[in-house]
C-alpha cells in the first residue's frame, strides 16, 4: 500500500518530499484544504469585483506595480507573466529536481494564502502522479522576488506552452494535454504570480543536496576509517572522553561512527605498541573535520525543513480586505546555509585528498605508490592528481554566492540572494566529492591488501569484500580511470553506505548510537 500524503496538512520534510518524488508516497488534497484553497480563491475574486488595488492582482509587476490592470485583463495578465518570465537558459535541470518543485509549490500554495483555484492545484498533483515533469533550464533566477524564471518554465505546461518529459520523451506540453484529453488551465487573477513566486527551485535543490551530502558524510567516515586502518593508524583519537570536553555533536558522532568500526581490528591490534607518538591531522582530527560539516548539514536541515512548510508567495492573501506584499520570497535564508554546506562538502574532499597523499609516500609499511614493483609500474601515483585537481575545483566554487547582489527590475528589486547559484554550486561541489571519495577508497582497499593476513573489524571488513567484488587488488598498472568510475558508481548509489549499515545491524553495532533522531535523514 502507498502511504499518502496530506498537502497542506502534514508536515513535509526532505525526504517525504523525496518519496513523493520517487512514487513511493502519495500527495493528495483533503476536503479541509481544497475549502481553505477555495475560501483563498474567492477573496481574490472579491478583490476583483471590489476594483481593490492589490499588487499582481490587478496591477502591473515589478517596477510596473503602480500600473492599474482592467478587471477585463487581470486573466490575460497572468498568462502573460508566465510567457514573458520564462528566460531560463542553460541545461534542464534533472527530473528529480523539477518534481520536487511541483510537490514543494503544491505545498506551499495549499497553505491557503495565496489565491489560487483548487483545480489548479489537481491539475499540478496530477502532473506529478502521472510522471509527467517540465523541462526547466537551470539558468536565470537571482533567487529573490522568488524563482521566477525557473518556476515560469515549470508552470508553462499548465496553460499548453513550454515541454515536458512524457514517458521518458521530452514532449511539447500542448500535444501531452491532447494525448490525454485535456485542456489547459485557465488561470484566474493572481494564479500566475502565486505560482512564479516562491524559492522552490532554490529549495528543491537543497532538499536533494541533503540527501547526497549525507550520504557523502556517512561515505567519508567509513572511507577514512578504512584508511586509517591501511595506515595503522590509532583510534585513541576517538575515544568518548575526549569529545565529551569539547562536546560538538557532529564530533562525538564521526568519532562514535569511527571508534565503533575500529573497534575488535586485528589490524589495529597488531601495532598497539608501534611507538608511534600521535597520527597527522587528516586520520587523527576526521571526528573535529567531518564532524564539522555534519554540524553544517544539520543546520541546512533544520533551515530547509522550515521552508518546506512555508509560505513564500506575495502578495500574502489574509482575507479580501488584508492582503500584504512583503518579501517572503527572498532566497536569503537558504542562499546563506547553501554557501556553508559547499563549504562543509569541500572540506570533505580537502582532508580525503590528504589520506589519498599519505597513502602513496611508501610510509607506515606500505609500498610506495601502493605497489611492489613502482618503477616499472607507476602505480597508484596519478590517481592522487585527479582528487589534487578536483579539490581545487571546488575551492573555486567556495566563493559564496550569497554575498553577492545585482540589482533587478529597474531597481525595485535591490537587493537579491543569487541561492540559485548556492544550490547549483553545492551539487557541483559533490559532484567531485563523491569521485574524490572514490579515489580514496580505492588507495584504501588497495593499503588494507598489504595488511594480510591481519582483518579488520566486521564492518570495514565487509565494505573492503565489497569493494573487491568489483575491483580487484592491482598487482601492475591498469586503467584505473575504469577502477574510479566503478567505485563512484558504489558511493552514488549509496552502496557503501549500506553495506555498512547492514554488517553493522546484522553485529549488533550502531554506527549512530544515541544520535540517531538528531541526525536521521527522514
Amino acid at each position: 500500500m502507498i502511504h499518502q500524503f496530506k498537502y497542506g496538512v502534514d508536515q513535509l520534510t526532505p525526504g517525504k518530499a523525496l518519496a513523493i518524488a520517487d512514487g513511493h508516497v502519495k500527495g493528495i488534497l483533503v476536503p479541509e484544504v481544497a475549502d481553505r484553497i477555495a475560501t483563498s480563491y474567492g477573496h481574490v475574486q472579491t478583490i476583483v469585483s471590489q476594483h481593490s488595488t492589490v499588487y499582481g492582482i490587478n496591477t502591473g509587476f515589478g517596477p510596473l506595480c503602480d500600473t492599474r490592470i482592467n478587471e477585463e485583463d487581470t486573466r490575460t495578465l497572468q498568462y502573460n507573466i508566465l510567457q514573458s518570465h520564462s528566460v531560463g537558459v542553460g541545461n534542464p535541470i534533472p527530473v528529480t529536481i523539477a518534481r520536487v518543485m511541483l510537490i514543494t509549490k503544491v505545498h506551499a500554495l495549499a497553505q491557503g494564502y495565496s489565491g489560487v483555484a483548487p483545480a489548479t492545484l489537481e491539475r499540478i498533483i496530477w502532473m506529478i502522479d502521472e510522471h509527467i515533469t517540465p523541462v526547466v533550464p537551470e539558468k536565470g533566477s537571482v533567487g529573490a522576488s522568488g524563482d521566477l524564471a525557473p518556476l515560469s518554465h515549470l508552470f508553462l505546461p499548465l496553460i499548453g506552452l513550454g515541454e515536458v518529459y512524457y514517458k521518458g520523451q521530452r514532449q511539447a506540453a500542448a500535444a501531452v494535454l491532447q494525448a490525454e484529453g485535456l485542456a489547459p488551465v485557465a488561470l484566474g487573477p493572481k494564479e500566475g504570480l502565486a505560482l512564479i513566486n516562491g524559492t522552490q527551485f532554490i529549495l528543491s535543490f537543497a532538499v536533494t543536496a541533503l540527501q547526497r551530502l549525507h550520504n557523502a558524510l556517512e561515505t567519508a567516515d567509513i572511507v577514512g576509517a578504512l584508511s586509517l586502518e591501511g595506515l595503522m593508524g590509532t583510534a585513541r583519537p576517538f575515544d568518548p572522553r575526549i569529545h565529551a570536553i569539547r562536546p560538538f555533536p557532529g564530533n562525538q558522532l564521526v568519532a562514535h561512527r569511527l571508534k565503533t568500526m575500529l573497534d575488535g581490528s586485528g589490524i589495529m591490534a597488531a601495532h598497539v605498541d608501534c611507538g608511534r607518538v600521535q597520527d597527522p591531522y587528516s586520520l587523527r582530527c576526521m571526528p573535529q573535520v567531518h564532524g564539522a560539516s555534519r554540524t553544517a548539514w544539520l543546520h541546512l536541515l533544520d533551515l530547509v525543513t522550515i521552508e518546506l512548510n512555508a509560505v513564500t508567495d506575495n502578495p500574502i492573501i489574509f482575507s479580501a480586505d488584508d492582503t500584504i506584499s512583503g518579501g517572503n520570497f527572498h532566497g536569503q535564508p537558504l542562499a546563506l546555509p547553501l554557501d556553508y554546506a559547499t563549504v562543509a562538502a569541500a572540506e570533505l574532499g580537502n582532508i580525503s585528498d590528504r589520506r589519498c597523499y599519505m597513502m602513496i609516500e611508501g610510509r607506515y609499511g606500505l609500498p610506495k605508490l601502493l605497489i611492489e614493483d613502482a618503477g616499472l609500474n607507476s602505480g597508484f601515483m596519478i590517481p592522487q592528481y585527479t582528487t589534487a585537481a578536483l579539490v581545487t575545483e571546488n575551492k573555486t566554487l567556495c566563493f559564496p554566492a550569497s554575498a553577492d547582489s545585482v540589482p533587478t527590475s529597474l531597481g525595485q528589486e535591490d537587493h537579491v540572494s543569487m541561492g540559485s547559484i548556492s544550490g547549483r554550486k553545492l551539487h557541483q561541489v559533490i559532484d567531485n566529492l563523491e569521485y574524490i571519495l572514490a579515489i580514496e577508497l580505492l588507495y584504501a582497499a588497495q593499503a588494507v591488501n598489504f595488511r594480510r593476513p591481519l582483518t579488520s573489524g566486521p564492518v570495514l571488513e565487509a565494505v573492503h569484500a565489497f569493494v573487491r567484488e568489483t575491483v580487484p587488488f592491482a598487482a601492475k598498472d591498469r586503467i584505473f580511470a575504469y577502477d574510479i568510475q566503478q567505485l563512484h558508481t558504489l558511493i552514488r548509489q549509496q552502496s557503501i553506505v549500506r553495506v555498512a549499515n547492514e554488517t553493522a545491524l546484522a553485529n549488533h553495532l550502531s554506527l549512530n548510537g544515541i544520535y540517531h533522531d538528531q541526525f536521521g535523514f527522514y
